[in-house]
């Protein structure tokens, strides 16, 4: 028992070591959000944002979209049935603004969910060249569009997604979004998928996706993915897949993000699309995620009891060390990347665990068809056990 408890913690040794190089690599391989060329002309875009019960973050996200320093371009919102003032304010502000038009949705039909098909008609009114697609809850530096497009242009992409800056402000934000970021920026080697065209492997951020118009379109646009819950991802592959070039970049110095207000809304947001990433798929999803908790806590607990002077049987005191140190630098890392507080470098063995109850609630609430997100009940999806 002695050796395989060992070997076990060897392992987990090593897959941290491995993590904290992927991170390290995306360091580099995630460029800064930065345009590096000037071109003789800017071509148009179209910043298309849709929008349901936004009461509270409508105005200073287009107020942020309408004073882009850009020479050419429009910002479409479309209102998704909201209950509150949000269509209210969006005429408000379009009659202020020239570049603003402010639409009402259409009636859901019932093959879509709501946010794709709110995409699907803003990308149908849109004129520009290229399609921005960004939330209601962003807000956008004067130079954010003007620095994508330069990106964009400059790689020869033919789409550009990009992580904003992620605001947390409760504790139950901080508790959960990191966990996200951590578990992105460590398991997936970003630029190992770009070169080696792995749609799996590839990543988009629903809060900012810059598209050439023809990619977009050769994609089959949103209604391609109209019942997945994680659109921005399965959008992403689909590029990759069509042979089209895609990039990931840091925006975190041009745009900001609150995801949710609120452990509550955290919860029922990350309960919505968790277990949709993993394809509804149990077991794999049951390893992975028993894993983590493997692969944090217990080190953490070998640890603890080795200071109180309890020797767990068959446990390296050193290598559960050498593994939270690890995981530790991990946090290190991800705090500094995404600009987060720096308190959340201690806080991430207790955001691991809210994190795990979220993720067995996903599962529960997906396959018995509990789901839902602003007011909206999402369908029931059907299991797979690989």
């Amino acid at each position: 028992m002695r050796g395989f408890l060992v070997e076990h913690q060897i392992s987990l040794v090593v897959f941290c070591g491995v993590m904290l190089g992927i991170a390290v690599s995306n360091l580099w391989s995630v460029p800064r959000l930065g345009f590096r060329i000037s071109p003789p002309s800017w071509p148009k875009v179209s910043v298309l944002v849709p929008a349901r019960n936004e009461s509270a973050n409508i105005r200073p996200c287009v107020l942020s979209l309408v004073s882009q320093d850009y020479p050419d371009f429009e910002v479409l919102v479309l209102d998704d049935g909201s209950a509150d003032d949000t269509w209210e304010q969006l005429r408000d502000l379009a009659a202020r603004h020239g570049c603003l038009k402010a639409m009402q949705g259409r009636p859901l039909p019932n093959d879509f969910l709501g946010k794709h098909w709110a995409c699907h008609q803003l990308a149908k009114a849109a004129d520009g060249e290229l399609l921005l697609f960004t939330d209601a809850d962003t807000r956008h530096g004067p130079m954010a569009l003007r620095s994508a497009v330069g990106m964009l242009l400059a790689e020869g992409a033919d789409l550009l997604t990009a992580f904003p800056r992620q605001d947390v402000v409760s504790w139950g934000e901080r508790l959960t979004v990191p966990i996200l970021l951590w578990s992105l920026s460590s398991f997936f080697p970003v630029g190992l998928a770009r070169r080696l065209k792995w749609d799996w492997m590839s990543l988009s951020v629903g809060q900012f996706m810059l598209f050439r118009r023809p990619a977009y379109e050769a994609i089959g646009g949103h209604e391609a993915v109209k019942d997945n819950p994680v659109d921005d991802v399965a959008l992403g592959r689909l590029v990759v897949r069509r042979g089209l070039r895609w990039m990931l970049a840091n925006a975190s110095e041009h745009v900001v993000c609150r995801m949710y207000t609120g452990l509550g809304q955290a919860v029922e947001g990350f309960s919505k699309n968790l277990f949709a990433f993993f394809g509804f798929r149990v077991l794999e999803y049951l390893f992975i995620w028993g894993w983590t908790f493997l692969l944090v806590w217990e080190p953490l607990v070998v640890l603890g009891l080795r200071a109180v002077g309890i020797v767990p049987p068959g446990f390296s005191a050193g290598l559960a060390g050498a593994a939270a140190g690890e995981c530790f630098l991990l946090w290190v890392v991800t705090v500094w990347r995404f600009r987060l507080p720096k308190s959340l470098v201690f806080a991430y063995p207790l955001g691991v665990l809210v994190f795990l109850a979220i993720a067995v609630r996903s599962m529960l609430v997906t396959t018995r068809g509990y789901g839902s997100w602003k007011g909206r009940r999402l369908k029931r999806s059907p299991l797979r056990w690989l």
